[in-house]
C-alpha cells in the first residue's frame, strides 16, 4: 500500500485543498526545527529527508521555509540536499516535474539546494546512520503497511463493528509506527529533528470524517444494488489507513519518554477546521460542498478502493469512479455536514552524544 497515497493535485482549490489542513502549524514547527538543529560545517551537506514524498506537493511549502532558515544560519554557497523517499511504485516522474516545474518548488529559489529520490519504504532504514539533519513526513504514515485481517462490513477498519477487526488493525498501525520511528532513530543526526503531520484519532476512539465515510458506503451500495459492482469486488474495496491517538504515538517512547535516542518535543492531535464546510456556510452552497469533498476522495482514496476491479478493463475503472463520485456527491449534498478532521502533530528530537 503507497506510503504517501493521499495524493495531492496541483490545482489549490480542487481536491489538494484539503491537504492543506494542518500544514500552516507543520510549516512554523519545520521552520523552527531547521532554526535550531545543529549543523556540518562546509563542506559537509545538510540534509533534509522527506518521507513518503509522493508527488512532493506536500512538503514543497514547508521544506522551502525550512530551507529559508537554514539559509540564515549557513553562507549562500552552503550546500543543502534534499532527499525524497518513497516505495519503489511512487511515480517519481511525478516527483520531478514537480520539483522542476511547481513555482514553490525550492529549487527555484536556492541555487545551493539539490534534490534526490530514494524508492524504498520508510519501514526500513533508507539513508545513513546520524546523516538526517531535519526529516518531514505529511500523509503518509496512517497509512497501513499492510491489512492484516478482512474489514467484513466497512470501507475502513477504524468504523467496523468487530471489535477483533479493530484491535487487529490497531495493532498493525502500532508496528508500523515503532518501525517508522526505530529507523528514523538511527537516521536522524546527534541533534537531529523529524516533523510529522498524520491523521489523528479522538481520545475516546472517534477516528473522524465519519460522514464522508458513511456516505462512500452508501454510495457503494447503491452501486452493488445496480449491479455496476459485484458482492466480492465490494468485499475486496478498503481503505487502510488508521489515525493515531495522542497515546498511541507516545507508545514507543514509554515508560522513559526515550526510544532510540529520540524524545518527542512537541505531539499536540486537535480537529482542523472543515474549509469546504465554513464555505458551504457563507454560500449555502450543498452541491459544492460536496463536490469539493468529492474532488478530494477521489484523489485520495478511489485508486485503492477500485484495486480490487479487473486491472485489464481500465475503461470499466475510470467509469465506474465516475459513478461512484456522482454517487457520493449526490448523498453529501442532500445532508452536508462538517467533517471532524483529528490531525496529529509530532515533533521528535535525537539526544545529541
Amino acid at each position: 500500500m503507497p506510503e504517501s497515497s493521499v495524493v495531492v493535485q496541483p490545482d489549490p482549490l480542487g481536491s489538494s485543498r484539503l491537504q492543506t489542513v494542518g500544514l500552516r502549524t507543520a510549516t512554523k514547527l519545520f521552520a523552527q526545527a531547521a532554526a535550531e538543529v545543529p549543523l556540518p560545517a562546509a563542506p559537509q551537506p545538510v540534509v533534509i529527508a522527506e518521507y513518503g514524498s509522493g508527488n512532493a506537493h506536500n512538503g514543497l511549502l514547508p521544506i522551502g521555509a525550512g530551507i529559508a532558515a537554514l539559509r540564515k544560519r549557513v553562507r549562500p554557497e552552503h550546500p543543502i540536499v534534499v532527499t525524497h523517499t518513497d516505495i519503489p511504485d511512487n511515480d517519481f516522474s511525478a516527483l520531478f516535474r514537480t520539483l522542476r516545474d511547481d513555482p514553490f518548488s525550492y529549487l527555484r529559489t536556492d541555487r545551493a539546494t539539490f534534490a534526490s529520490a530514494v524508492g524504498r519504504s520508510y519501514l526500513s532504514q533508507i539513508l545513513p546512520s546520524d546523516g538526517v539533519h531535519v526529516g518531514w513526513s505529511a500523509w503518509a504514515i496512517h497509512w497501513l503497511s499492510r491489512l492484516p485481517v478482512e474489514i467484513p462490513d466497512h470501507l475502513q477498519a477504524s468504523y467496523s463493528a468487530d471489535a477483533q477487526v479493530r484491535a487487529a488493525c490497531a495493532r498493525q498501525a502500532a508496528h508500523d509506527w515503532h518501525e517508522f520511528i526505530a529507523f528514523r532513530g538511527r537516521e536522524l543526526s546527534p541533534g537531529g529533528r523529524l516533523v510529522v503531520m498524520t491523521m489523528g484519532q479522538h481520545d475516546d476512539g472517534r477516528p473522524g470524517l465519519e460522514p464522508l465515510f458513511d456516505g462512500l458506503m452508501h454510495a457503494l451500495s447503491e452501486l452493488h444494488a445496480q449491479r455496476l459492482v459485484t458482492a466480492d469486488e465490494l468485499r475486496r474495496m478498503h481503505v487502510p489507513i488508521v489515525g493515531r491517538s495522542e497515546a498511541d504515538i507516545r507508545s514507543p517512547f514509554a515508560p522513559s519518554g526515550r526510544f532510540e535516542r529520540l524524545r518527542i518535543t512537541h505531539l499536540m492531535v486537535t480537529d482542523e477546521p472543515d474549509r469546504f464546510w465554513l464555505q458551504y456556510q457563507n454560500d449555502g452552497d450543498a452541491t459544492a460542498f460536496a463536490k469539493n469533498w468529492v474532488g478530494f476522495t477521489r484523489a485520495a482514496v478511489f485508486g485503492t478502493l477500485l484495486e480490487s476491479l479487473d486491472p485489464t478493463d481500465p475503461a470499466r475503472r475510470c467509469q465506474l469512479a465516475d459513478t461512484l463520485a456522482a454517487a457520493l456527491v449526490d448523498q453529501l449534498t442532500a445532508a452536508p455536514q462538517p467533517m471532524p478532521i483529528p490531525v496529529a502533530h509530532i515533533v521528535v528530537q535525537k539526544e545529541q552524544r
